[in-house]
């Protein structure tokens, strides 16, 4: 019986450290808790210490979360980053990008420094992050790196030109990310969700809108944070060892290409 891989040993331990962004926000929170439930390392990342702090009282102060405020859609954020991952653990198993900005705003008022914020948080930033950290996971020569898409590149969104970019370019982005990586045995893929009822989303969308979205879904309900935790678990694991490149639809049902 072949003997598996080193990397391989250590992953089914689960003693992996992940890296999550956007830590502290209405999806990063279950996705951490859900990491740290597994024995997993997670090092998590948002704008403030107050946020970061609400998330670590949230996940019952895990003695395996480790919080860093930053700001990633520049290269200090990314570098502080890079810097406190190399510190704790001095590798990086999984990247999972989950920081996200989502303004509506109709096409012609959006200024160029609201369309360079929504493009610096929603694909600038998962690009610098990736950059930093790969070099702590390619020396493992195994690794994970998953990037949050929106359903919106399907069919465009009204009033959010700028997100629908950023989102497409992210899937682009993620194919050649993929190629890059492979030889390392590190995989790249898309998690695409619907309209996802977080506070933000609450505080952005009026009702009549997210009841539209139960509507167009197949399985007709709103979409909660809890039900990407298990999609991108899968992408985080072994179990996922030979997808690469792909984009993982999580939206009930409501856009099958």
């Amino acid at each position: 019986m072949k003997k598996p891989s080193p990397m391989k040993e250590v992953t089914m331990r689960s003693d992996r450290v992940v890296v999550i962004t956007g830590a502290a926000g209405g999806i990063g929170t279950p996705l951490t808790a859900r990491f740290l439930e597994n024995a997993d390392t997670v090092i998590a990342t948002d704008f403030g210490d107050e946020a970061l702090g609400r998330l670590a009282e949230r996940t019952g102060h895990h003695s395996a979360l480790h919080t860093v405020a930053a700001d990633l859609s520049g290269e200090p954020g990314v570098t502080r980053l890079a810097e406190y991952a190399r510190d704790v653990a001095g590798r990086v198993d999984v990247i999972v990008n989950a920081a996200g900005y989502f303004p509506v705003q109709p096409y012609e008022e959006i200024g160029p420094e609201s369309w360079r914020r929504v493009l610096d948080t929603n694909l600038t930033g998962p690009h610098l992050v990736a950059q930093a950290l790969l070099p702590l996971m390619k020396q493992r020569g195994w690794g994970r790196v998953i990037n949050f898409g929106s359903g919106s590149v399907f069919d465009g969104t009204r009033g959010q030109t700028s997100y629908v970019a950023a989102k497409a370019g992210i899937v682009g982005f993620t194919r050649s990310l993929a190629r890059e990586l492979g030889p390392y045995n590190i995989t790249a893929n898309v998690i695409a969700p619907g309209l996802t009822v977080t506070e933000q989303a609450r505080d952005t969308f009026p009702e009549a809108l997210l009841a539209a979205q139960r509507q167009a879904r197949a399985i007709q309900r709103d979409q909660q944070p809890a039900d990407l935790v298990g999609p991108v678990f899968f992408l985080a694991s072994p179990d996922a060892d030979f997808i690469t490149g792909q984009t993982l639809n999580v939206d009930g049902g409501k856009f099958m290409p």
